[in-house]
């Protein structure tokens, strides 16, 4: 309706600018048309003879000239003057003789003139010309009148043509409105305006709103929309929509699972720190609408309870080896053994201290310290043998411990887990300054990774192990990983000699120049007496191991 009622204002509008002009060229034409009968009717050569030699009367020859052209022109009237003003001819010969009803001075002075205006015949269209004689002496003037009434019938004559083509157009608009109105609702599904506007700002409260990321994407792999979690999570800006999306993200699989290169549901990516779950939805105009959901927290608080996991078979076990002992002490105690007593206590006591204190000579980072302190309890009650290379050496100058710590302890885990099926299972860490670059490497004579699979190791998603019951796997290795690109460095792994795999990971520009200091104090100094000391029992590193899980 809308629509039709701007085609019929359309119409009527261009119908009244189109009439609007036409009367006044009508009237245009009347009196060129009179002008130009007055002008043949004073070139006339036997005129101004029969102006000059006779008498104004009805029979004369001016007034059958003047008539004879009035009958074959259809002009209303032709009226021939002298110099006074009198009339010698008219269309009712009892005016012949008469002065003229209008003021024909400026025609007698010698120049024509167009007019619409009142006379003894009516409202006319009008043209006076001067009338002069062989000498060109003005002598008369013609005045030529045509009628008005035949103007307006002309105009009103072209009405109802100008009606009929204005009818066509309307018609036409009226079908073309009701053809895109049809469209329109189709595309719409007919909805109101009033529903679309309501729709819209529901979709917007909803986008904005909820706590996950939603991407839309048309069907030449464009970002067409997306919220705010969306930007949150994939670290967008709002001047990327509009961009196809390989530009706006770096490539990796998190692209590659947005742009549909990855099939399947719930896909695994990691974005930054941030672990995502990603589904892709297509739609029928061949782009693809993607929802993402944040599990990092998630995936913490799984690890975390595995690394507690962990912890608890590890004081189990530490458990049953205390009862043990406690019960070899007693029966030496009751035997009255107390030398031995003595050196079976230093003996047990100097073998939690050892590690403590070949760890805390070589690595002076207490957080990573404490990390190895404690992995080195899980590999013993795993049955690893846990060995730092005599190339380790780290000063206290990290510049993010928390990063490496992730790095370290993700690496020592999948080692413990590819050799907890080995006889004789090693697992060797090497960790060392390089100028302002940290080198991690570890160590395993597992089964190794076979070549095909090196590349992909790396992959978010990818692994060989049965998922736990929190959710899935393949997120550590991709963690390091980026961890890695993010200082500029690079994470491998290849093959150990003798079996087994190595990867190393290198981190450029992870330490600082300057030695950080505690109250004064050097904070390996500070971490030797923790984790040498007479509390140096395990308690310490276990604890470390504990936040390393949960961080992991």
């Amino acid at each position: 309706m809308v629509q039709l009622a701007i085609a019929t204002g359309v119409t009527a509008l261009a119908t009244g600018l189109f009439l609007a002009p036409l009367s006044a060229q009508l009237d245009d034409q009347a009196m060129r048309r009179a002008l130009a009968i007055a002008q043949t009717t004073a070139a006339a050569p036997s005129l101004d003879d029969a102006l000059e030699s006779s008498h104004p009367s009805r029979h004369g020859p001016v007034q059958n000239e003047a008539e004879r052209i009035r009958a074959a022109t259809g002009a209303e009237y032709v009226v021939i003057m002298d110099k006074r003003g009198v009339r010698w001819s008219h269309t009712d010969p009892d005016e012949i003789g008469h002065h003229v009803s209008t003021d024909p001075s400026v025609a007698l002075s010698g120049h024509e003139v167009m007019q619409i205006d009142e006379g003894t015949l009516g409202r006319s269209a009008r043209g006076k010309v001067p009338l002069r004689d062989e000498n060109g002496e003005v002598i008369g003037a013609v005045s030529v009148g045509i009628a008005y009434e035949s103007v307006q019938e002309r105009l009103l004559s072209t009405v109802p043509q100008l009606l009929a083509y204005a009818g066509g157009a309307l018609a036409v608009g009226a079908l073309a409105a009701y053809l895109v109105s049809r469209r329109l609702q189709r595309r719409t599904h007919d909805l109101a305006f009033s529903d679309i506007s309501a729709l819209l700002a529901e979709r917007e409260a909803m986008l904005h709103g909820i706590r996950e990321g939603f991407l839309a994407l048309d069907g030449r792999g464009r970002i067409r929309l997306m919220n705010d979690e969306a930007q949150r999570l994939l670290d967008l800006r709002s001047e990327d929509t509009g961009r196809p999306l390989e530009a706006a993200l770096p490539p990796g699989r998190t692209t590659d699972v947005l742009a549909g290169r990855v099939s399947g549901a719930d896909l695994l990516a990691v974005s930054g720190q941030r672990v995502l779950v990603a589904n892709r939805m297509p739609t029928d105009d061949g782009g693809a609408v993607v929802t993402l959901r944040d599990r990092t927290e998630l995936e913490r608080l799984g690890r975390e309870l595995d690394g507690t996991r962990g912890l608890i078979d590890a004081l189990r076990a530490q458990d049953h080896e205390h009862a043990n002992r406690l019960h070899t002490l007693l029966g030496l105690l009751e035997l009255g053994l107390h030398e031995e007593a003595v050196e079976f206590v230093t003996q047990a006591v100097g073998v939690h201290r050892a590690t403590a204190e070949q760890v805390t000579e070589r690595i002076h980072d207490p957080l990573l310290a404490a990390l190895l302190v404690g992995k080195a309890t899980v590999a013993t009650e795993r049955g690893v043998s846990l060995r730092i290379t005599p190339a380790t050496h780290l000063p206290d100058r990290l510049v993010d411990p928390h990063s490496l710590v992730t790095v370290l302890g993700n690496l020592i885990d999948n080692a413990l887990d590819a050799t907890s099926s080995e006889r004789d299972a090693q697992l060797e860490v090497e960790i060392r300054a390089d100028g302002h670059t940290a080198i991690v490497r570890v160590s395993d004579n597992g089964p190794g990774v076979p070549e095909p699979r090196r590349a992909e190791i790396f992959t978010e998603g990818w692994t060989t192990k049965e998922p736990p019951a929190h959710g899935q796997r393949g997120i550590g290795l991709a963690l390091v990983r980026r961890l890695a690109e993010r200082y500029g460095g690079s994470a491998e792994v290849g093959e150990r000699p003798g079996g087994g795999a190595v990867f190393t990971v290198t981190l450029p520009d992870a330490l600082s120049k300057e030695i950080p200091r505690l109250g004064g104090t050097p904070r390996e100094a500070v971490m030797n007496t923790r984790l040498t000391g007479e509390a140096g029992d395990g308690e310490d590193a276990r604890h470390a191991a504990g936040v390393t899980e949960a961080g992991r």
